[in-house]
């Protein structure tokens, strides 16, 4: 996986909160406020934005937001 694709869909939470915990703050802007969660280590960011109700696009859009972020 390339750096810019560093986040994907299955990454979980809880991993992605550990490699690139600057994505906390881009979650809850998003409405995503898994940082408390006890789910957050198991469930991936899919799960979780399906789970909100979130959309495909929503997803795509988070994602690439998370990984303009990261690199």
């Amino acid at each position: 996986m390339s750096e810019q694709n560093a986040i994907h869909k299955n990454m979980t939470f809880g991993e992605l909160l550990k490699k690139f915990p600057q994505a906390g703050p881009i979650l809850a802007n998003h409405g995503l406020h898994c940082i408390g969660c006890h789910v957050s280590v198991f469930e991936t960011l899919e799960q979780g934005m399906r789970a909100h109700g979130m959309n495909d696009a929503q997803l795509d859009t988070l994602i690439g937001e998370l990984n303009a972020k990261a690199v």
